[in-house]
């Protein structure tokens, strides 16, 4: 497989006073294309607001700075949702959801949103098409006067000056005094699980953490088909070698820290070895195997799996696939002594998926 697996940073799409919109292109990381993944951050400024607009894709949202609030109108709902979101919050977005964005006037800090997303039933493989509800390219800019006017019972004049208010395209900043609705506990059940906050599903000491989503934390990860989870490896630990076993992509975003990324395909070749820091984002192939190495700031990443309830084989550790096979087809295989297999079956007998430094 000759694609192209360098880790990449996106590009700015749109943007102005309010915030930016950046995403990442299958014309710079091919696998986007071949996985039919799309992948996208949002950065809201204080008073930034995300103009309402759905996607042509189901998505997961991950918060990875800030605190702010998120509109959410499911399809065929009567009133929308409205969540708090703070640093560490995932949110599972299905086909057909609306939704807007805002970083409070006076926040200190940018709200940053990244989008992670299944792109195959898209217009373009590998890239969002986010349609907007409103702004200068919003849909009922390109109906007629007469449309607008008769789907809202305006005048023409009415609808000519509605259409025509919100000059900005995508993201605004709102003016002083503006308020949006106050963001509802009762809201936010079901429709965001705090990362930082939730059980962890794994958690070695002086190795890492693990919390993973799926359609029991977060039940609507089932409409959304996809799987996700947050690892945090502490400082010069490593991640086992390891794979999906249920055919499934695995794209990944360093949130923070820094570390060493290998990537093992087909007929045993290495088909990616890097250096990997906060901001890039890169995709591992179906069944190929990845490992990864921290640094001294250790690493820290949120990944999405192209299935909603993900399966992963390890090739060392305790539940490594070579503790399940016998001692006598290991030392053929290898090609070694009785001793050799003995020695090497011993080691990481306690350890899981995450080995601290000796």
């Amino acid at each position: 497989m000759a694609v192209d697996l360098t880790p990449r940073q996106p590009k700015k799409a749109y943007g102005g006073e309010g915030g930016s919109y950046y995403e990442w292109s299958p014309a710079d990381l091919p696998m986007l294309g071949v996985a039919s993944i799309g992948a996208a951050k949002l950065s809201l400024a204080g008073g930034g607001l995300s103009l309402p607009s759905y996607s042509d894709s189901a998505k997961v949202a991950y918060v990875l700075q800030g605190t702010g609030t998120c509109g959410i109108v499911l399809p065929e709902a009567t009133k929308e949702k409205v969540v708090g979101v703070k640093e560490g919050d995932a949110l599972a977005l299905p086909f057909g959801v609306v939704t807007w964005w805002h970083n409070a006037p006076d926040a200190t800090t940018e709200l940053i949103v990244l989008f992670l997303g299944d792109t195959s039933k898209g217009h373009k493989a590998g890239q969002f098409t986010n349609f907007q509800l409103t702004g200068a390219n919003g849909i009922f800019t390109g109906f007629s006067t007469e449309f607008v006017g008769r789907a809202w019972d305006l005048t023409q004049d009415d609808a000519a000056k509605l259409v025509s208010s919100q000059p900005a395209s995508g993201i605004v900043k709102l003016g002083a005094g503006q308020k949006l609705p106050a963001p509802s506990a009762e809201d936010r059940k079901g429709m965001a699980l705090n990362c930082l906050e939730a059980p962890l599903d794994v958690d070695i000491k002086n190795g890492g953490r693990v919390v993973v989503l799926n359609t029991q934390n977060l039940p609507l990860v089932k409409e959304v088909g996809l799987g996700a989870d947050l690892v945090r490896i502490d400082a010069h630990s490593m991640c086992s070698p390891g794979f999906s076993c249920d055919s499934a992509y695995q794209v990944t975003y360093i949130v923070r820290g820094s570390g060493r990324v290998q990537v093992v395909g087909t007929d045993g070749k290495r088909v990616l070895e890097t250096h990997v820091e906060g901001g890039y984002l890169f995709i591992v192939p179906r069944f190929f195997v990845v490992s990864k190495i921290a640094d001294a700031s250790g690493l820290e990443w949120f990944s999405i799996i192209t299935t909603p309830n993900p399966i992963f084989s390890h090739l060392a550790g305790r539940t490594s696939v070579w503790k399940a096979i016998s001692p006598e087809v290991l030392e053929a295989s290898f090609n070694t002594t009785p001793e050799m297999e003995k020695l090497f079956r011993s080691k990481r007998l306690d350890s899981e998926i995450f080995f601290a430094p000796n």
